[in-house]
């Protein structure tokens, strides 16, 4: 009778154990990837910007030489991530596959022109900046039109504002929401324990040796929980890089140093001082109340 009882006690031990690790890991889990989009939020926003492309098209006196050296200045301007140049002659070639006919047979001639396709570094893709660039190039006589979707720019650092504000909301609303959810786990698990608290209490334990152990198992219930959201967490960086290969987040350790160590000693807060207020409690209460 007693072996069975023991290990329904132990049963029951196990079980409040898992689902306090299982709190821990969900809570610090989702915090852990919320803070991984926000670090990385900058190169995430820069990965839309940098996809958007202006094109330059310059007039027919513009000889090669003319070319060559404008080619050159975009080589050493700081605002260009990578630029192509597009010949007439295979912009003409492209135009002839998607429309399905031949309009340089019919007209006579290729209307189309010589021009560079242009994609910038992110931070330099907002409204200001990239009018300034715009009309730097319109200062160019060789250039006919400078060509770019104004409004898909403004449209997507409007959205990335907005998209950071609410994340910042949510991460705040969230890491309210996990101290809540972990301090009732382990006020549960505290709280299965209250007789024994209350009796070593009656036989002279002092109030910070009765906490010590139950401090320490939770300590060590919060460090699994965040070893578990760390490892949770690495995965979806993982993820993110083999989708996103250009946001390299693996390879900025410095970023992932810091979420993987913040979660971990959150983990290790909370249910430090979760349980020391809990046990408090307890400590507190007369015999009588514990019914």
């Amino acid at each position: 009778m007693a072996s069975s009882f023991e290990r329904y006690q132990k049963r029951r031990l196990i079980s409040s154990y898992f689902s306090v690790i299982l709190s821990i890991f969900l809570v610090l889990f989702l915090l852990g990837s919320l803070g991984l989009f926000l670090i990385n939020s900058e190169k995430i926003s820069n990965n839309f910007r940098e996809n958007i492309p202006m094109s330059l098209y310059f007039k027919d006196k513009a000889t090669p030489d003319d070319l060559a050296k404008f080619e050159e200045t975009l080589k050493t301007a700081p605002y260009i991530k990578d630029f192509k140049f597009v010949h007439k002659d295979s912009a003409a070639v492209e135009q002839q596959e998607v429309i399905g006919e031949d309009f340089v047979h019919f007209l006579g001639f290729n209307p189309l022109q010589n021009s560079y396709d242009i994609h910038f570094n992110g931070e330099y893709v907002i409204k200001d900046s990239i009018k300034e660039i715009e009309l730097t190039f319109k200062e160019n006589e060789l250039i006919e039109d400078v060509v770019y979707d104004q409004q898909l720019v403004e449209l997507v650092n409007e959205n990335i504002t907005k998209i950071t504000f609410w994340v910042l909301v949510i991460s705040a609303v969230f890491a309210f929401i996990s101290f809540l959810l972990i301090n009732s786990s382990l006020r549960l698990s505290v709280y299965s324990k209250r007789f024994i608290i209350k009796t070593m209490q009656m036989v002279g334990a002092t109030k910070s040796f009765i906490r010590k152990p139950f401090i320490w198992t939770s300590v060590k219930l919060g460090m699994i929980g965040s070893i578990l959201a760390i490892i949770g967490v690495l995965a979806i960086a993982y993820y993110a890089d083999s989708k996103f290969p250009t946001l390299l987040i693996l390879e900025d350790t410095q970023s992932l140093f810091i979420v993987c160590g913040g979660i971990f000693i959150v983990g290790i807060i909370i249910t430090y001082i979760s349980t020391f207020f809990a046990t408090q409690r307890f400590l507190n209460l007369k015999s009588d109340d514990l019914y």
